[in-house]
């Protein structure tokens, strides 16, 4: 692919959108997307992408369509429904999937795809919205070797951290790994920043020691100093109801690997019950409300 390639996008989200913005400001290729909603793509248009009545037509203009979508039903939805991007698949066409979706259907589509002459490759990005704004985030790339060159200075259009992880469906195993982690991390700061200020430490005095020592993480920095510690958890994040399918692909991986991963069992029992008290939408770090309602010594 070159400068002249032809870009396609679907899904303008929280994610999505200034995704494709940054492909239109910085790749010098047409760029063409699509969305249910009509407010990203009139914004969109201000930087000169194209906006598409379908996912049809964005698979039949574009020689390299990006999906970022909320997760397995919807991708799957886009590339094998009715009207979706197999029915317009041609030799050479590359899907690159930014979406956090199971590692079994990435491989299941790679498969679909390459049946049809073209190649679906999984690209899931990691990080903040911020850092989708600014062009930072952090891509996990399940591909060959070779599609991986056509793809990867797309990416960086971006991203600036991106990285092979091995074949179809490895780029998703290691983001929901990632998110694991990270989930497992921000319940574990719930649970120490709850634990300190039942005990009459300062909040901000917790977390300024834990960045000046070991514990100092990128969850800490982000999710711990600007949403557990001011309480502010808004709709339009990385939600519970998201978060929760993120864990559920992780557990289906551990099942398949034989391992039984006791945190990411914790953290998810955590968010779920916040969900449940209503939270679901809210930005998931929110489960400190499910932390602070329990009792000493329940159950997980």
């Amino acid at each position: 692919m070159s400068g002249t390639a032809r870009l396609g996008f679907v899904g303008l989200g929280t994610m999505g959108e200034p995704m494709c913005r940054n492909l239109a400001r910085k790749s010098g290729c047409p760029v063409v997307a699509y969305d249910v909603r009509a407010e990203p793509l009139r914004r969109l248009e201000a930087d000169g992408v194209r906006a598409a009545s379908s996912v049809a037509e964005v698979g039949a203009g574009a020689d390299l369509v990006f999906l970022s979508l909320p997760g397995g039903a919807e991708v799957e939805a886009v590339a094998a429904g009715g009207e979706g991007l197999l029915a317009t698949a041609r030799a050479g066409q590359i899907v690159a999937d930014c979406s956090t979706v199971p590692a079994a259907l990435a491989r299941r589509l790679a498969r679909r795809f390459a049946a049809a002459g073209a190649v679906f490759v999984d690209t899931p990005v990691a990080r903040t919205r911020a850092a989708a704004e600014a062009g930072t985030l952090s891509a996990m790339v399940g591909a060959e070797p070779a599609v991986y060159e056509r793809v990867a200075p797309y990416l960086a259009h971006f991203a600036t951290d991106i990285a092979r992880c091995g074949g179809a469906g490895a780029g998703q195993t290691v983001k929901i790994l990632n998110n694991m982690v990270l989930m497992e991390t921000v319940h574990a700061l719930a649970e120490a920043l709850v634990v300190a200020r039942r005990l009459g430490v300062d909040g901000e005095t917790l977390f300024a020691a834990l960045g000046a020592g070991s514990a100092d993480s990128f969850a800490l920095r982000n999710h711990g100093r600007k949403a557990l510690l001011p309480g502010d958890f808004p709709d339009r994040a990385h939600s519970c109801v998201q978060a929760l399918k993120d864990l559920d692909c992780a557990l289906e991986l551990a099942a398949e690997a034989g391992v039984r991963p006791h945190g990411a069992e914790a953290a998810h029992g955590r968010l779920r019950e916040a969900a449940a008290m209503g939270h679901g939408e809210a930005y998931y770090p929110v489960l400190i409300e499910a932390v602070r309602r329990r009792p000493p010594g329940s159950a997980k």
